[in-house]
């Protein structure tokens, strides 16, 4: 039977999140001078990127800069804003796409670099660009059962070698435009890191409860969206299509339990501007409480959710209810609830 998966957390608490950019920017500017001669080719007008997905520039690691480093980086500036000793942390959860070899586990080298004692648990937990919301209800739920005292969960992504391969690919192609159109998430894609560390809500009345909140799956339409270091392939309208519905069938469900009509802010994952739009119209949100960063940081995947997040935590007030958002290739949705 169709529905969704519901979480409700008693004393859990959001106590940091934190966020590493990249020095580098890569503007859309750039990007469509490399493929100029593709675009001269399938006669399609500069500015695709600006005009379509909204993304105005992206982060990329510069020389001496790593996605691994910055997510280290960024873990440190969580425990420190935290208040947490690295000795205190029981589990971590890297949830990134990126990933320079099959194993070991990205974990190991963050655990390792955060100087986390041989008592925390650490392990990849990967859902596309869900990955950040799984990985902290799955930290939730172990600290709610009593196993774990803190977790922090990470994220980092590197968008670098799939776009090189990408744009060399496309300049070599000689497809057409629905195949020129089918990479073009590749082109989107930024990258970034990000961290947040989760305690007992008891222990820290301070803290910003994660009250719960729902997942749902359509895994029917886990073609739709399939990526590599090589590139990634979209079926965009069908993608987008697939997506709504998913996200209105799990909002009108989670009506029942869950009353998100008046949050005071709505952080979405980072796609676009026809997918932010398309999801504001879908189940009628207030359009001024749905802050955006892809335009310039473009989508960081998993990472796009926590970053967002650190930027407006500035901005929120106590008191405020917050819903974190998304949807991931696969399809699956997740909607998760903090009290800030």
């Amino acid at each position: 039977m169709p529905g969704n998966a519901i979480a409700r957390f008693e004393n859990v608490a959001l106590l940091s999140v934190a966020r590493v950019l990249p020095s580098r920017v890569t503007t859309s500017d750039e990007i469509e001078g490399r493929l100029a001669p593709s675009l001269k080719r399938l006669k399609l007008r500069a500015g695709l990127l600006r005009r379509v997905a909204g993304v105005l520039e992206r982060r990329n690691w510069a020389p001496g800069e790593s996605a691994d480093q910055a997510t280290i980086a960024a873990g440190r500036q969580a425990l420190a804003e935290a208040g947490v000793d690295a000795s205190e942390v029981g589990l971590l959860i890297n949830t990134s796409v990126t990933r320079a070899h099959l194993e070991p586990s990205v974990a190991v080298g963050l655990h390792h670099g955060l100087d986390l004692p041989s008592s925390a648990v650490n392990f990849d937990v990967a859902n596309a660009c869900l990955g950040f919301i799984n990985g902290m209800s799955l930290a939730a739920t172990m600290i709610e059962s009593g196993q774990i005292r803190y977790a922090i969960v990470v994220a980092g992504e590197d968008a670098d070698e799939i776009q090189v391969n990408t744009i060399e690919r496309l300049l070599r192609s000689d497809g057409d435009r629905e195949a020129f159109m089918s990479e073009f998430a590749s082109l989107t894609l930024g990258s970034g890191s990000a961290a947040a560390v989760l305690g007992r809500a008891d222990e820290h009345p301070e803290g910003h409860r994660i009250l719960g909140g729902v997942t749902r799956a359509a895994t029917a339409f886990h073609q739709l969206c399939v990526g590599s270091v090589d590139g990634m392939f979209t079926d965009a309208k069908a993608l987008l299509k697939g997506g709504l519905d998913l996200v209105v069938s799990a909002w009108k469900e989670a009506a029942g339990e869950w009353d998100w009509k008046s949050m005071n802010r709505y952080i979405t994952h980072q796609v676009s501007s026809i997918h932010t739009d398309a999801i504001v119209k879908a189940v009628n949100l207030d359009r001024s409480r749905v802050p955006t960063t892809f335009p310039r940081f473009g989508n960081i995947g998993p990472a796009s959710v926590p970053i967002t997040l650190a930027e407006e935590q500035a901005t929120l007030r106590r008191g405020d209810r917050v819903l974190l958002m998304g949807v991931g290739s696969g399809l699956n949705t997740a909607m998760m609830e903090l009290a800030w």
